[in-house]
């Protein structure tokens, strides 16, 4: 059963990157199966379609974007530190290539072409990250350590768009710095 289930994690593996490279239309099963080294029969047994290898693809990744948050909250008590370390976080991806881009936010941008299945996974990251980030702005708010210009909810989608926003302009610049240098100033706004 382990061989199943790793021939599964490394589908998916694959898929990510593919869809990290180049989106949710630019690959195919024949594309997974030339770098996994399996058959295509082999990828349907798994995934029947492109939308649940997609669909799965976006669970998995929401569920680690989840256990990142709560080992975050478990280790980094101030508001501050966590936002910090959460933007740190995807600076260290992109200047290292791990992982240059949140997959979900990839996939928002192909939303009116995508699966219905896969644009309920993909809006409920967004929701999912949209509500951890409000919950840390209010908390950052009401112990005095965020300044925030308008309600919690309203900042957290500010800031959740303006980290996308610079993994973009990271990849149009073809500079990692990029990052860092556009959400540095949106910490020390927030900042009391």
């Amino acid at each position: 059963m382990s061989n199943l289930s790793t021939k599964a994690d490394d589908i998916l593996r694959c898929a990510r990157s593919l869809i990290v490279a180049g989106g949710y239309n630019s690959f195919s099963y024949a594309d997974i199966s030339k770098v996994v080294g399996i058959r295509n029969a082999s990828i349907h047994h798994h995934f029947p379609s492109k939308s649940d290898l997609v669909r799965a693809l976006i669970e998995q990744y929401r569920a680690e974007a989840e256990a990142g948050i709560a080992e975050l909250e478990r280790n980094v008590s101030d508001p501050l530190e966590q936002l910090r370390a959460y933007v740190g976080f995807w600076e260290a991806c992109i200047r290292d290539a791990t992982a240059p881009f949140c997959v979900c936010a990839l996939l928002a941008g192909e939303i009116p072409v995508l699966p219905e299945a896969v644009v309920l996974e993909v809006r409920a990251h967004f929701r999912m990250l949209s509500d951890w980030l409000t919950s840390v702005l209010e908390r950052g708010a009401t112990t005095g350590r965020f300044r925030l210009a308008g309600t919690a909810k309203a900042e957290a989608e500010i800031f959740m768009a303006t980290v996308h926003g610079a993994m973009l302009s990271a990849r149009a610049y073809g500079d990692a710095t990029t990052f860092g240098a556009i959400t540095r100033p949106l910490l020390e706004r927030i900042a009391a």
